[in-house]
């Protein structure tokens, strides 16, 4: 054998048996999200693009369908981090539990209240049955609020079903299992082709909000601030990556989320233009006092309003500013 050939196979080798030491070397990282839709695709985008492999961290990305189970996987420890509705993570903190958000996942609203062909107005809802995610938090309470300030008072005057995310309020809407469903960006624009009603935009009523968050159980966190530093850069470079790629970014969209072309761009459309994904992975903090204000109501609690630090730790999201800008 040649010596060029044996200098190429040790070449080879070693770069084989590096790869092999730098998987066996990845931390183990589990994570929840409530589902696989357009919102949440920065998860998918950091795994699929190779941003959480950069920092060293396999992510195993979990779906987790409640806002209740997700919390107590937190808890439990089977997942690190939980991306899901942040009011959530308000009531566990409020109930003594041992969470903190991070960081933010889906920074606004792009729900729609869709009606079925005979549903028009919100006075047609009257009487309806209305399907939303979840009863005890998340759209549930949006749609509540929405209907409420349209002069709708639940259970009075309408029946509220849980569905499951947009993707099931979607077929259930067109299964005729429901009346109506607030719905996201985009499967709402396939109702509407579908001939389904656009009764209202929830910006409408509620222009600034804080869907969900990345959480994490605060003293797991501070025992592994370095991993959780990690994770927060890969989330960074993923919301970047989104922003500062936008053909490539509506390929992976429509591929990964099995979304229609059009309908991929209009969702990355509307939600880079209304930083509905902020670019560095950041919290709404105005949102956050929304929906603290929202919660506050529904448990009827006592006294000032807390602040959003109760809650929401930007530190770790900070320091992986500061890495990644050096």
């Amino acid at each position: 054998m040649k010596i060029a050939q044996v200098i190429a196979i040790s070449l080879l080798l070693a770069a084989v048996s590096s790869a092999l030491a730098q998987e066996r070397d990845k931390a183990k990282f589990p994570v929840s999200a409530s589902s696989k839709t357009l919102g949440y695709s920065p998860l998918w985008v950091a795994q699929k693009q190779g941003f959480f492999d950069r920092q060293g961290l396999d992510v195993q990305l979990v779906l987790i369908s409640g806002a209740d189970r997700s919390v107590m996987a937190l808890v439990g420890g089977s997942v690190f981090v939980s991306t899901g509705a942040i009011d959530a993570t308000i009531g566990a903190v409020e109930q003594g539990m041992d969470l903190v958000s991070i960081g933010g996942i889906i920074n606004g609203l792009t729900h729609m209240i869709m009606g079925a062909k005979k549903f028009r107005t919100y006075e047609d809802l009257r009487g309806a049955t209305i399907g939303s995610s979840g009863l005890t938090s998340g759209t549930a309470f949006v749609l509540r609020r929405v209907l409420q300030a349209k002069g709708l008072q639940y259970p009075r005057d309408y029946t509220l079903v849980n569905v499951g995310g947009s993707a099931q309020a979607f077929m259930a809407l067109t299964a005729g299992k429901i009346d109506a469903a607030i719905i996201a960006i985009p499967l709402s624009f396939n109702a509407a082709e579908q001939g389904y009603n656009v009764i209202g935009r929830v910006v409408d009523v509620i222009p600034n909000y804080q869907l969900t968050d990345i959480s994490a159980k605060r003293s797991w966190a501070e025992k592994n601030r370095p991993l959780l530093v990690r994770f927060m850069k890969a989330m960074v470079l993923s919301m970047r990556w989104l922003y500062d790629n936008k053909e490539a970014a509506i390929e992976f969209l429509a591929k990964e989320m099995k979304l229609k072309p059009d309908h991929a761009r209009k969702g990355w459309e509307y939600y880079t233009e209304n930083r509905i994904w902020h670019p560095d992975a950041d919290t709404n903090i105005e949102g956050v006092k929304t929906v603290i204000q929202i919660y506050a109501e529904r448990v009827q609690m006592k006294g000032p309003l807390p602040n959003p630090s109760k809650y929401v730790d930007q530190s770790y999201l900070k320091e992986a500013l500061r890495e990644l800008k050096g």
